[in-house]
């Protein structure tokens, strides 16, 4: 029996559900919308939404199952929850960051962090952003830290070079 991931991040969003489902499963490989549902009668005066309409979308990211739920302009997005992807190369951090902050607010680029078209806040950064960042040498980290400090997208190069010294 194939294993049900426990927990699902909900989305919220106001009208645009789909549309960022299909953004963001057009961005990760391996990815795809499973189920829509769609508001009834039921309900109207508590959500207001016009039957018909798109309520839940269900959807996958590199196999991971996520929701996005038009529920209305109550409640918007901030930092405080961000998706890290982690990268093997300079070259899936490129790709992700383009395509993750195209449409989204150029003033929200800090240290790999980025808001998308949506306003959710991404991670785009090296799988091994651990590693560099933890060296037993702390003038090594510090060399590090300060490098990234300085970036918006992450340059792993130059990560990379500020750990060597």
């Amino acid at each position: 029996m194939p294993s049900v991931q426990r927990i699902t991040p909900c989305l919220w969003f106001d009208q645009q559900a789909e549309q960022a489902a299909t953004f963001y499963t057009g961005v990760f490989k391996n990815s795809k919308i499973t189920h829509i549902s769609r508001y009834g009668d039921a309900g109207q005066e508590v959500h207001g939404q016009k039957p018909g309409s798109v309520m839940l979308v269900a959807f996958e990211l590199d196999g991971h199952s996520f929701t996005a739920l038009n529920g209305g302009p109550v409640f918007k997005f901030n930092e405080a929850v961000s998706f890290q992807v982690n990268c093997d190369s300079q070259q899936e951090i490129d790709y992700y960051w383009d395509q993750l902050s195209a449409g989204g607010p150029p003033e929200a680029q800090q240290c790999g962090w980025l808001k998308d078209r949506y306003g959710a806040s991404w991670q785009i950064v090296p799988r091994a952003m651990g590693e560099l960042m933890s060296s037993a040498d702390p003038a090594k980290s510090n060399r590090v830290m300060s490098a990234m400090l300085k970036m918006k997208k992450i340059d792993l190069a130059a990560l990379q070079r500020a750990l060597a010294g």
